[in-house]
């Protein structure tokens, strides 16, 4: 059966704010499955989410960000969990106008060699592994009797 993470539990391991969470879902930018009134984050949106707030933090708008997920999703033709995987690592390199996606270090330096204008790169696959890291830690607290989240509201209510 595959993992699935509330909304709360994609909080605690992004530090996204429940109300992005929510708007990005409601934007289309992540899409978690449902069940009832409840949102059901796969591990592969929980690595996008990751993906995104990194983005965000080094100062990408949602508009950017958007182009940049549906930019993955179309070129690589699956999830960007499934895709940043392994051993390879992905660039995601902008110019500000252009989004360029290179999974060798020749590629990343020959296009900063030749860029007219500043680059920023992010190591996509850092930010996956970071979350799925989280998850694997946090693994015994979910099989042990719920989430962590969870585990904590039992003790404020006890």
């Amino acid at each position: 059966m595959e993992q699935r993470f509330t909304s709360n539990e994609v909080v605690t391991l992004t530090g996204i704010t429940p109300r992005q969470l929510q708007w990005w879902d409601e934007r289309g930018l992540v899409v978690p499955a449902r069940e009832g009134h409840r949102r059901l984050y796969s591990m592969e949106d929980v690595a996008e989410v990751a993906v995104i707030v990194e983005l965000r933090r080094k100062g990408f708008s949602l508009q950017r960000m958007r182009k940049i997920v549906k930019f993955l999703r179309n070129e690589l033709g699956r999830r960007l969990a499934q895709t940043v995987t392994g051993d390879s690592d992905y660039h995601l390199l902008t110019d500000g106008q252009h989004i360029y996606l290179e999974n060798s270090e020749k590629q990343v330096i020959d296009i900063l060699k030749n860029a007219r204008q500043p680059m920023l790169s992010v190591c996509l696959s850092d930010a996956v592994r970071q979350v799925r890291a989280e998850v694997r830690r946090q693994a015994p607290a979910r099989a042990g009797g719920g989430s962590t989240v969870h585990r904590a509201a039992r003790k404020l209510r006890a």
